[in-house]
């Protein structure tokens, strides 16, 4: 079956799909969707596990080793029929009968990755190995959350799927930025190679409840700066500009990808471009209005402009953000309210 290539041109897979548990096909019995999330405890596994536990013929299961993930974040799930919890890292192989595979796995914060840059990479590369040998043994279908990151610097705005990016291999972040490239080439490899179902979503700076309230990312930096009554610290020049998802489009994006017809790349994220000193102002303005803003030094290789062309997400999923920035930060200061035990004043 022919499929749709990085370029957008259609290339087939060289083999046919591996086929999946012989109870899809049973005359008698209707087995549930058995779907594993890696990276599920989460900031967006959490909220995908909360999406797909909606449908009752959906049996979730997460393998998480908490890195950055919590158990809190999925307190709700616990002990539900439905559900299974595995504290796993994704760098060993897992052995599991699923239909489906969520590869969320990774830290996404340049504080995580920066810490233990050696773990990110092997977590995008061993782990990505990993599940998709997963996936060929039982014939599952495989989603990978790639990342913006992959365009690097971008010397094109906004940034489409064909676009191949602007990458430092050497630099401090290069370990996610070229981890997640090198975790595309192994889907599309295993793709072309051995027929596995995959699907890419290249996702956008995205926010929403249970963000670390400290990963360094600067959507939570800014609400827990304002809570706590210290300076909102923009980092220089402050004209760098990032557009921010909340976290059930973005979610709802990836069923999308995932259930649909297209192996992507597909940018998912909110065409709305923000400058790093209009989110200050704004964070400011909405949820503490006597903070002063500092501006400080950057870190290197930060980007300094992001915005998703999100017409492929539009044409082929049929998706496209529906939460304006200034109704998804209310709901965002008020988890970091509960989480920081800060009363409203």
């Amino acid at each position: 079956m022919a499929k749709e290539a990085s370029n957008g041109s259609q290339t087939p897979a060289s083999k046919p799909p591996p086929t999946p548990s012989p109870l899809r096909n049973s005359k008698f019995f209707q087995a549930n969707m058995r779907i594993l999330i890696t990276g599920g405890a989460g900031f967006i596994g959490s909220h995908l596990v909360d999406k797909l536990m909606q449908n009752e013929k959906n049996e979730v299961i997460v393998a998480d080793n908490y890195f950055t993930g919590s158990k809190d974040n999925l307190q709700k799930w616990i002990g539900h029929p439905r559900f299974e919890l595995i504290r796993h890292d994704v760098t060993e192989p897992l052995l599991i009968e699923v239909d489906r595979i969520y590869h969320l796995a990774c830290p996404a914060s340049p504080i995580f990755y920066k810490y233990n840059p050696v773990k990110t990479i092997k977590t995008n590369v061993i782990g990505t190995l990993n599940m998709l040998g997963l996936a060929k043994r039982v014939g599952a279908r495989i989603l990978l959350t790639s990342t913006s990151e992959v365009y690097g610097d971008p010397l094109e705005h906004p940034q489409k799927e064909e676009y191949w990016g602007n990458v430092n291999p050497i630099g401090v972040r290069s370990c996610y930025d070229e981890g997640k490239r090198v975790a595309e080439t192994l889907m599309f490899d295993y793709h072309r190679q051995h027929g596995i179902e995959i699907r890419i979503a290249r996702i956008f700076n995205t926010y929403g409840p249970r963000m670390n309230i400290d990963d360094g990312r600067v959507v939570s930096n800014f609400i827990a700066q304002a809570l706590r009554d210290e300076a909102l610290t923009v980092q220089a020049p402050g004209t760098q500009t990032r557009s921010f998802c909340y976290v059930s489009d973005m979610v709802d994006g990836l069923v999308r990808l995932m259930e649909g017809e297209h192996t992507g790349p597909i940018n998912i994220g909110n065409p709305g471009e923000f400058t790093m000193m209009e989110l200050a102002e704004t964070v400011k303005e909405l949820i503490n209005p006597s903070v002063p803003i500092n501006v400080v030094e950057n870190t290197p290789d930060d980007p300094r402009q992001r915005k998703p062309d999100i017409t492929k997400a539009k044409e082929l999923l049929g998706w496209e953000p529906k939460v304006k920035l200034r109704d998804g930060l209310p709901l965002m200061e008020e988890d970091f309210r509960l989480r920081l035990g800060v009363q409203k004043k």
